[in-house]
């Protein structure tokens, strides 16, 4: 069964009409004559988005119950009993109310998509997983419904429901998103113009790039390496030099000016060595791209000017940086140059010739023995033309020079010949010179025939010390070329060191630059799992997985042209061409390194659940030190009253009776708080805390957290119109008496703290403010950590848990609370908790 299609409606913000586009979608398809049915939506209460779903048909939601309240779900059976051909599912990154089929609605959807059926759904920016953090570090609210990227990746088609903030916030003002109560909280809060503005650029960027990786998988598929401009990638060159500074800033200025993405390269040719001051210089260069904001590449080539081409090819780059090379006009008879070549060569890419001050001080590449087709041409040529020219220069000068003297000056010669172009020009430069010897040097002159055997001899001598010179010169170079290809793979091995030192995600870091160096389409690490290993049979019922890839991944090793197993359950699959056997033994190293990192990446996801069960026993600790210290307090107060009224021979008047029970009750209600506390903490951290959430007002909450406060409050503004929040009442009451308690402490004589509620989006934020010493920011984290009173430690203000515990009770209510600076001093707590009537997504 073929997989459905899935489409997505992405927003930068509520509001920007997702819910619309995607109605607007389904009647479309349905006046095409698909079947399209509304499986979940959720208007908000927008009146043009009701009326978008006019007649289509929308199935049943499913109800729910859930710690004594009722809601109301998407209902997969029903939809899979229905089987429509399309199905339009809002809100793609909801959680759906414990004991449903799935947690995440997405889930379902991909259940959905399995079975055949094409959905359309929605989502906004702030809900991917790996932008959360940075939307709440804009905004200042973090959502709690995420949904992981590649989810969202995986769709078939994404469509932006784009529109500018001055006219999001138009629509706001005139009532099309929000009702009119929460407006102007809204507008000065979440949907300030920056805000607003930053959240659209990010959803663009965000697009873009998967717009790119959609490009750059077609262009693999149908195998173009043509340049498309679609975007412009400025790539530098680098030699190794300390001329790359001078290109990386010129490079950086170009893509700058252009807004392009910028990469660096460098060839490590197999032809060369590279010296450790070469190392030390892409180190230095290698930081210098990345500060700005580029990548930097290494990859492995005979031909830099290929080499170099091929990887700027591969990321479909639109302009290439060079640094300029001032050849001779001598210089250039032999070789144009890597400028001249790359040039010659570049096609549709704009190449940049830069001029620096090290220009003259630049070195090529050194070729030590290793002849490439145009040195074995150039031997050749030298063989067939150069030598019979030198032995016809020397002609006028036999009757003067020995013909000894003259077959040296040849030998030498053949050993040019040997240089340039490798063993067979150096065989043909001997055979050749010893024809012209005959033919020019040896009577009978100007013929081939010799008549003294003495000039036989002596011409074998010649051709077998040319032959033997030409075989040891060989002999060094083909020894020369193995230590340089050993320098080049020891040099890309300490690339790929580098990249798995200096970056967060490992595995990736190794496979990609694998991917690089060799110009592969895919490498994927591929684990099996299944039943242990044992007997054959079982064995092979074990199936691949993939763990880790770069492009698109082989599901199994077969898929692969080569394989490198790097023990009985792992293998490295590597597709794009076969490897040469030098090759393969690099490839064996990564493949040893991306082992290495994925049983670390193992190691430190259990080293996080094992600091987890640390945090629990120094939590232990911490509780146990506390019942030994801070409940003794109240404790033994309690208890020196109770025994003095026992004491029936003190003779206390009724006044001292009733002060020592008074004493007593107010020991025994601070101890019964403390254990209140510790064992709501203990539940806490045990995850076993039980949340009855209800729709209640703050004011309701207030008051019963305000009954048992004898201290004066100040002035305390909860607006009876606020939306109700979905909360539970008792440890509602809890955070807002701890947090009371905790401003009462510090508030200075004259000043008491304040109560404030607002509503802000789709949740209802309560502020109290104390105008004390208050808190450095830089302690605002601290002061949650449970079991601490940062300096304070009077026996009467408890074990440090009141805080702690504010902000965990708030957390499982799916609520918050975050300290603020209050304006002319001291410290404003906001507990924040979701609205009752309103969906935390608030999408449109």
């Amino acid at each position: 069964m073929a997989r459905g299609e899935f489409r997505i409606y992405l927003g930068a913000a509520p509001g920007v009409g997702k819910t619309y586009a995607a109605l607007a979608e389904a009647a479309r398809r349905r006046e095409r004559g698909a079947d399209v049915v509304v499986g979940f939506v959720e208007t908000h209460g927008r009146g043009e988005t009701a009326r978008m779903v006019g007649d289509l048909p929308v199935l049943p939601r499913k109800p729910v119950s859930y710690r004594g309240g009722d809601f109301e779900e998407f209902d997969l059976e029903g939809a899979l009993r229905r089987r429509p051909e399309v199905l339009l599912v809002d809100e793609l990154a909801h959680s759906n109310v414990p004991g449903s089929a799935h947690e995440k609605r997405w889930q379902d959807i991909d259940v959905l998509l399995d079975e055949g059926i094409d959905v359309v759904s929605t989502v906004n920016i702030q809900h991917l997983d790996s932008l959360n953090d940075v939307v709440a570090a804009i905004t200042g609210v973090q959502q709690r419904e995420t949904v992981p990227d590649e989810v969202v990746r995986r769709a078939d088609q994404i469509e932006l429901a784009d529109i500018t903030p001055e006219a999001l916030r138009k629509r706001m003002q005139h009532g099309n998103v929000y009702p009119p109560e929460k407006i102007d909280a809204a507008l000065s809060n979440y949907f300030r113009v920056g805000n607003l503005t930053a959240l659209r650029e990010i959803a663009l960027l965000w697009l873009a790039d998967k717009v790119e990786s959609q490009l750059e998988r077609y262009r693999s598929e149908k195998e173009i390496t043509a340049t498309w401009e679609s975007k412009e990638r400025v790539v530098v060159a680098l030699s190794g030099g300390s001329e790359g500074e001078t290109l990386i800033r010129r490079a950086a200025r170009i893509a700058a000016r252009n807004g392009a993405d910028l990469k660096a390269v460098y060839v490590a040719a197999g032809d060369g060595l590279s010296t450790a001051k070469v190392a030390r210089d892409l180190a230095r260069q290698r930081g210098l791209v990345e500060n700005y904001g580029g990548s930097f590449h290494q990859v492995v080539g005979e031909s830099t000017p290929e080499a170099l081409l091929d990887f700027a090819r591969g990321v479909n780059a639109t302009q290439l940086v060079l640094g300029a090379s001032r050849r001779g006009h001598f210089a250039q008879l032999f070789s144009r140059g890597i400028g001249n070549a790359v040039t010659a060569m570049s096609g549709s890419i704009d190449v940049h010739l830069v001029t620096h001050e090290n220009v003259r001080r630049v070195k090529a590449p050194s070729r030590r023995g290793v002849p490439g087709q145009r040195r074995r041409l150039a031997g050749l040529g030298l063989a067939l033309v150069g030598i019979p020219l030198l032995i016809m220069a020397l002609v006028p000068l036999r009757e003067t020079i020995p013909l000894t003297n003259v077959m040296l000056i040849v030998l030498s010669a053949v050993m040019a010949v040997t240089l340039a172009g490798g063993m067979w020009p150096a065989l043909l430069g001997a055979l050749t010179g010893f024809a012209w010897l005959n033919f020019f040097f040896t009577d009978p002159l100007n013929t081939f025939f010799m008549t003294s055997r003495d000039q036989v001899l002596t011409l074998v001598v010649f051709v077998l010390l040319a032959l033997g010179g030409a075989t040891v010169v060989n002999i060094s170079a083909r020894r020369a070329r193995a230590a340089a290809r050993a320098g080049a793979e020891a040099q890309t091995l300490a690339a790929l060191a580098t990249n798995v030192l200096r970056s967060d995600g490992r595995l990736p870091a190794v496979l990609s630059l694998l991917q690089e160096t060799f110009g592969l389409d895919s490498v994927s690490l591929l684990e099996r799992r299944g039943p242990s290993s044992g007997p054959r049979e079982r064995h092979e019922e074990r199936t691949w997985q993939v763990v880790g890839s770069a492009g698109p991944a082989c599901a199994t090793p077969g898929e692969a042209d080569n394989d490198i197993l790097i023990d009985g359950d792992l293998t490295l699959a590597v597709r794009g061409r076969t490897l040469h056997a030098a090759e393969r033994r690099m490839v064996q190293a990564f493949a040893i390194h991306a082992a290495a990192a994925l049983k670390e990446s193992r190691l430190a996801e259990q080293a996080e659940r094992s600091r987890a069960l640390a945090d629990t026993d120094r939590m232990r600790t911490a509780l146990l030190a506390a019942v030994s210290h801070d409940l003794r307090t109240p404790l033994a107060s309690a208890r020196m009253a109770v025994n003095s009224l026992q004491d029936g021979s003190a003779g206390f008047s009724e006044e001292d009776r009733a002060e020592l029970l008074d004493a007593a009750d107010l020991s025994l209600t601070r101890l019964t708080a403390l254990v209140d506390n510790l064992l709501d903490m203990s539940r806490l951290q045990a995850g076993t805390l039980g949340v009855i959430p209800v729709a209640v007002g703050w004011e309701d909450i207030v008051a019963h957290a305000l009954r048992d406060f004898d201290s004066p409050l100040g002035d305390i503004r909860v607006p009876a119109d606020l939306p109700e929040v979905l909360a539970d009442v008792g440890l509602a009451s809890r955070i807002v008496a701890n947090l009371v308690g905790n401003a009462l402490r510090h508030s200075p004589d004259g000043r008491p703290p304040q109560i404030t509620a607002s509503s802000l989006g789709d949740a209802v934020q309560l502020r109290v403010i104390d105008h004390g010493p208050g808190v450095d920011p830089a302690d605002h984290d601290t002061m949650f950590t449970p079991f601490q009173r940062l300096g304070d430690r009077d026996n009467a203000s408890g074990v440090g848990l009141g805080l702690a515990l504010a902000r965990g009770l708030a957390e499982a209510m799916d609520g918050s609370v975050a300290p603020e600076v209050t304006p002319g001093g001291g410290l404003t707590m906001v507990v924040e908790l979701p609205a009752a009537r309103e969906e935390r997504d608030s999408d449109g």
